[in-house]
């Protein structure tokens, strides 16, 4: 059965996911060639893990982090004054009807899988994991 296209369901539609990725990576070619002219950007060397649109693709929020970690709030404040200049260089490069508004997050996923780590390095949850193989190994 097709599914609705407004319908809002359990995630994003390919359209989003598709148009996301393009967005990321050129968003993220734009910061590498250093091309918004503000030095307190380009000082930073900052990654672009993920972006996410709205399901009318007018809005596409960011996860970034700059290498390191380090600074992580001057890169978010120059990456959120910078915006209006990023959005046009990302908007030239792309082929939408609507250049979307972009927003900036802090992208936490490194720290959930440090958290994950560590949770998996600790000796008791290690022996629950091992336990829960059955340890039948009796060919």
């Amino acid at each position: 059965m097709a599914q609705n296209r407004f319908s809002h369901g359990p995630g994003p539609s390919q359209r989003q996911l598709r148009v996301g990725e393009l967005i990321r990576r050129t968003l993220s070619d734009v910061l590498a060639r250093a091309d918004v002219h503000d030095p307190d950007l380009n000082r930073h060397s900052i990654t672009v893990g993920e972006v996410r649109t709205s399901p009318d693709l007018k809005v596409a929020t960011a996860y970034v982090l700059p290498l390191g970690g380090r600074d992580a709030e001057d890169a978010l404040a120059a990456l959120r004054r910078n915006a209006p200049e990023l959005r046009h260089l990302v908007a030239r490069a792309m082929t939408l009807k609507y250049a979307p508004q972009l927003r900036f997050q802090l992208d936490e996923t490194f720290d959930r899988l440090d958290d994950t780590r560590r949770l998996f390095a600790d000796e008791r949850v290690r022996r629950d994991v091992e336990g829960a193989d059955g340890g039948d190994d009796a060919d």
